[in-house]
């Protein structure tokens, strides 16, 4: 009986939630060893089908690091990176097309669409929708070139409502394209922000390798639940969060005050995470808040 009475709480917990977010859109960015862990990835996917089925419109854009390294190093090349930015060659640009859009793109596309949700698996290049430029690193005054490595110029809203409208979940390769037609190389989390951004999505999601923000990685107890954008302009400033987690945080605040209503990182590894984060009280990851 106690099981029962515990799994009528759940709902009961999750009800106004799931009022409020009903029509409403979420961006969220998936990758992380997540995507090496079947297990989680399944989880992530039933999350992704249960959310729709309740009315919340749904976008993902996925990464693909690790799955690029190893098809790179199968081919006798070595992955080389700058400022954690991957150099890409044409050589190696063409691998990364044939990874993000050819193989994971599709994998999760027909995972969501086999569970009886319509999914649409489209990169940058589909529809015009991520028009880039070339990304350049600066040591100084030193200006390296890191070949077809590229950033968001603009984002095709119409071409992105007309799928959603059309009840589609858009699962997003990061991939771009310049007036020239060449093909860029987007980082994943920096793409979901512009999509949040030009969107003003009611949340973005980024699903992570870790619990959320620290102020202290080394110490569990100093675990950031919410903040809002200065207080994480605070941290950058502090130099509190670096590494990693410096680019993700940035990408955080420009979604917030591009219009994004909350962002929250979260934990992939953690089977169902986006439900305990999204529909209890409590959460488990860490919540950016912006206006309502």
């Amino acid at each position: 009986m106690r099981i029962l009475e515990e799994k009528v709480n759940v709902l009961i917990e999750a009800l106004p939630y799931i009022k409020k977010f009903n029509g409403k859109t979420f961006v969220i960015k998936f990758g992380g060893s997540i995507m090496k862990n079947e297990e989680a990835q399944n989880a992530f996917i039933k999350d992704i089908v249960l959310m729709k089925l309740i009315g919340i419109n749904l976008i993902i854009v996925h990464g693909g690091g690790p799955k690029i390294s190893e098809n790179i190093k199968a081919l006798g090349k070595e992955s080389e990176f700058v400022n954690g930015l991957r150099v890409t060659d044409e050589e190696t640009m063409k691998i990364v097309e044939m990874v993000l859009s050819g193989q994971i793109n599709k994998e999760i596309t027909f995972k969501i669409n086999n569970q009886g949700v319509k999914a649409i698996g489209i990169s940058g290049k589909d529809g015009n929708f991520i028009r880039a430029i070339k990304k350049y690193i600066y040591n100084g005054k030193e200006k390296i070139d890191i070949g077809f490595v590229g950033e968001v110029e603009e984002i095709n809203i119409s071409f992105l409502k007309d799928l959603i409208d059309k009840d589609y979940i858009p699962v997003i390769a990061p991939i771009g394209f310049d007036e020239e037609g060449n093909s860029y190389n987007i980082n994943a989390d920096y793409v979901a922000s512009a999509v949040s951004s030009a969107i003003k999505s009611e949340k973005l999601i980024l699903l992570t390798d870790v619990e959320g923000l620290y102020k202290d990685i080394n110490d569990k107890s100093t675990f950031i639940s919410s903040l809002d954008s200065n207080e994480a302009k605070d941290l950058i400033l502090q130099e509190i969060i670096k590494g990693g987690m410096l680019p993700k945080l940035e990408c955080c605040i420009s979604a917030i005050e591009s219009g994004s209503k909350s962002v929250h990182m979260i934990d992939g590894r953690k089977e169902h995470s986006l439900l305990l984060e999204i529909f209890t009280d409590k959460g488990i990851g860490t919540m950016i808040k912006g206006g309502e």
